[in-house]
């Protein structure tokens, strides 16, 4: 088997992580206001699939023009404009059952709160496998492997 020239072994090994940043880096956004429809295609004349509040964390898929293409935490896509989304950090919880917000990132730590699938959490906060949340003047940690966003 002939040996692999330093040139391509190099340009192979960026491509890979090139890659694999892209995966690990992946773009999110949060909706930056109330009631905002979410379109079949990119312009404000295409079908509305559905509605986001403030705060709901998306992952950015595909830019197009004055709009990008996301998806939610339950794997639906769709369209949103640019102007509608925000960098500010939010978290939504992903299981279907009700998670504590504790006082510190412990699982025996006092609960504060509780949030239910779908509830969105503004994020203040990353600690070891925890997420310093708030929402409504209440604060508290959840563990990350509950939520979905950034």
């Amino acid at each position: 088997m002939p040996k692999m020239s330093s040139h391509l072994f190099l340009s192979v090994l960026f491509f890979l992580l090139t890659l694999n940043a892209g995966v690990v880096l992946a773009e999110m956004a949060s909706v930056s206001r109330d009631n905002v429809n979410i379109r079949s295609a990119p312009g404000m004349k295409e079908q509305v699939l559905w509605k986001l509040g403030q705060g709901f964390p998306l992952r950015v898929l595909k830019r197009s023009g004055k709009w990008l293409q996301v998806r939610d935490f339950e794997g639906e896509s769709g369209w949103i404009p640019k102007s509608a989304v925000s960098k500010e950090g939010h978290m939504v919880v992903k299981v279907r059952k009700k998670v504590s917000l504790r006082s510190s990132p412990s699982v025996n730590s006092n609960i504060v709160a509780k949030a239910g699938y779908g509830v969105v959490l503004k994020t203040l906060g990353k600690r070891k496998g925890w997420v310093k949340v708030g929402q409504g003047g209440v604060t508290g940690w959840v563990r990350e492997d509950l939520l979905w966003g950034f």
